[in-house]
């Protein structure tokens, strides 16, 4: 990679990209356009970076979008690639990155849940994955959604009778578990199962998830008359309710098609300018759930552009089905089936199908984007009448783009957390949640004064750290960096606190307002503080009000989530942790001897010693952490 910035001097525009343009070469590449500041404007791929670049030397002739960009452009950097397929690979991981303003962005690329039976312990488990693929196993996936892993693992549980409990439960089990006896795991842990018949039900699971769900369906029911010609009508029973399980799989999938194995289907719709692109995941013939996603875009994009940069950052780090269905044809679809080959190590064709099931499946995809663009529209309607709303309340000068809310919360100061929700012109912005540990020193965590000084302290000083410049700057139609509006969970008290705070960091430009429920903490009745104003209410049936107490309920939401989960760490924390050299297998070999940490910490050295793996040095370690001489 380089970087001319000598060339660029004072320059903007044509003529500094005219200067780079006569040293670049004719080979594949990607290139950057920065603005003054060093941020990255665009993100381009070119078969030729020399006659790429020089495009846009050109005089005229060029979009609104372009030509902004071109006269915003103050410096480049290039990268050169072995083929312009390895070029496409490239640009989408750098736009996934660096988000561009003058790209197509994918907004949401959060990654996607898959059913994992993992191999590592003698009785295969059933649990739902995300990220690396680090444990031994069969995966399978990816799901649309958590809730589509969940319902699925939920019947095939009632269906295959597999656990998924985790591995430390299983091997301290000395009775059944609920699940047992609900009918939902067969009971490997307490030997209510033997080996070779679990092995049968992880062998059946697995066939169902591949695809084999007739075969599967097929050999249930000769189970179930077999066991019912023998009069054993409670085997036959339980035949009948796992018959009925996978029925309910199969049901709640949806669309299933008769002849598509394994493909991703795309439908691009756009309206009001704005795009939503609906995609369903088929896997093993089974509709394996759909989401839309709503891609940054300027509207000086056709939609074919759209959905082909789109399609490009989607498999940046996804893995990429034998076949991908579009709606449309993209100018670039050879390409991308090269760059999807390449990343995939195995053929992938990307069609448009004209007729039969497949597009079939296209319009039924292109329906769902159409009526999810509806109901996005419809939400930023309403969602822009209470922003309006809250912009007169408090007394803005424009309508808040950001706002932001915090709450704290923990009990008797232990595990205390402080919260941050972010909502704006979408609704919530889940991206931009932030959590902080309370952690300074000098913080009395029973103190909620104290807990809201660092959190904001913390909070605005790596604003001004990291994004001083950008305060006031519009950011198109981004989220911007800085909150129009604060909101406080409390009244004056909190209210003086947050603004001492942001007062000694220089900041005086941003609207913080405390929100105190009312009394008898009855809601509806709440009071609002800003500053040189007096308090006052709003009326009951005020939409702004209901909006306020979303935002207020959802940060007290989120705060307690938090806390929780900080409190179930702690209390899930194992003292053997604590004691160096002992790591998974010497930790599982004392839990299988003494049962409990607390029974290792009373232990004797001779007894310990009597542990696999654990000699008699790491005896003597063990002994001395819990007796006070480590």
């Amino acid at each position: 990679m380089w970087r001319l910035n000598d060339l660029a001097n004072e320059q903007s525009g044509p003529e500094v990209i005219a200067a780079f343009v006569k040293l670049l070469p004719g080979k594949p590449g990607v290139y950057r356009m920065l603005n003054k500041a060093g941020d990255v404007l665009y993100v381009g791929k070119a078969r030729s970076l020399k006659n790429r670049v020089s495009s846009y030397t050109r005089a005229g002739g060029h979009t609104n979008r372009i030509a902004a960009m071109i006269a915003a452009t103050s410096s480049m950097e290039f990268v050169t690639t072995a083929s312009e397929a390895e070029a496409l690979l490239l640009e989408a991981n750098l736009i996934k990155k660096l988000k561009p303003h003058f790209n197509v962005v994918m907004r949401d690329d959060k990654s996607f849940p898959y059913i994992l039976i993992a191999r590592d312990h003698a009785a295969a488990q059933i649990t739902k994955h995300r990220g690396a693929r680090s444990r031994k196993g069969e995966y399978f996936g990816p799901f649309a959604s958590a809730g589509a892993v969940n319902r699925t693992i939920n019947a095939m549980q009632k269906a295959f009778l597999l656990r998924t409990c985790s591995d430390s439960v299983y091997d301290n089990r000395t009775r059944p578990c609920l699940l047992f006896q609900i009918k939902r795991c067969a009971g490997p842990c307490t030997g209510e199962v033997s080996q070779t018949e679990y092995e049968k039900l992880v062998a059946s699971a697995t066939a169902f998830l591949q695809g084999k769900s007739s075969s599967i369906r097929a050999d249930l029911v000769k189970s179930m008359e077999s066991a019912s010609d023998n009069l054993d009508f409670e085997q036959a029973a339980v035949y009948r309710d796992r018959i009925s399980a996978l029925s309910h799989v199969s049901a709640n999938q949806g669309i299933n098609p008769h002849t598509l194995k394994e493909a991703d289907v795309f439908a691009l719709y756009q309206e009001g300018g704005q795009t939503s692109i609906q995609v369903f995941f088929f896997r093993a013939g089974q509709n394996w759930g759909n989401k839309a996603y709503f891609p940054r875009a300027d509207k000086s994009f056709s939609s074919s552009q759209v959905l082909a940069a789109f399609l490009s950052q989607f498999y940046d780090d996804r893995p990429i089905p034998k076949l991908v269905l579009l709606s449309e044809d993209v100018a670039e679809r050879e390409l991308l089936e090269n760059a999807f080959t390449t990343r995939a190590g195995r053929r992938v064709h990307v069609d448009v199908p004209k007729r039969g099931e497949k597009r079939a499946l296209v319009e039924h995809a292109a329906v769902n984007a159409r009526e999810a663009l509806g109901r996005r529209l419809a939400n930023s309607q309403s969602q822009g009448k209470l922003l309006d709303g809250v912009m007169k309340v408090f007394g803005l000068e424009r309508r808040p783009r950001r706002i932001e809310v915090y709450d704290n919360s923990h009990i008797q100061g232990t595990n205390a957390v402080g919260g941050m929700i972010v909502a704006g012109a979408e609704g919530f912005s889940k991206p931009h949640y932030r959590k902080f540990n309370i952690k300074w020193k000098e913080t009395d965590t029973g103190d909620d004064y104290a807990m809201m000084r660092e959190v904001l302290t913390r909070r605005f000083s790596r604003l001004l750290k990291e994004h001083d410049d950008d305060r006031g700057s519009e950011q198109a139609d981004a989220m911007p960096y800085w909150p129009d509006l604060v909101l406080i969970d409390g009244g004056r008290g909190q209210l003086s606190v947050v603004r001492e705070c942001l007062a000694e960091l220089g900041i005086e430009d941003v609207l913080v307002a405390g929100v105190a429920k009312g009394p008898d903490r009855d809601a509806g009745r709440e009071h609002i503080y800003l500053h040189g104003r007096k308090p006052f209410m709003l009326e009951k049936r005020d939409p702004v009000l209901y909006y306020i107490q979303r935002l207020r309920d959802e940060a007290h939401r989120f705060a307690i989530g938090t806390h929780r989960a900080r409190r179930k760490k702690t209390m899930a924390a194992n003292p053997l942790d604590e004691i160096a050299g002992i790591g998974p297998g010497r930790k599982k070999s004392l839990l299988r001897a003494f049962g409990s940490a607390r029974e290792v910490s009373r232990a004797s050295k001779n007894d310990l010693e009597k542990v696999e793996g654990i000699s008699q040095s790491m005896a003597q370690v063990i002994w001395d952490h819990f007796n006070g001489q480590g």
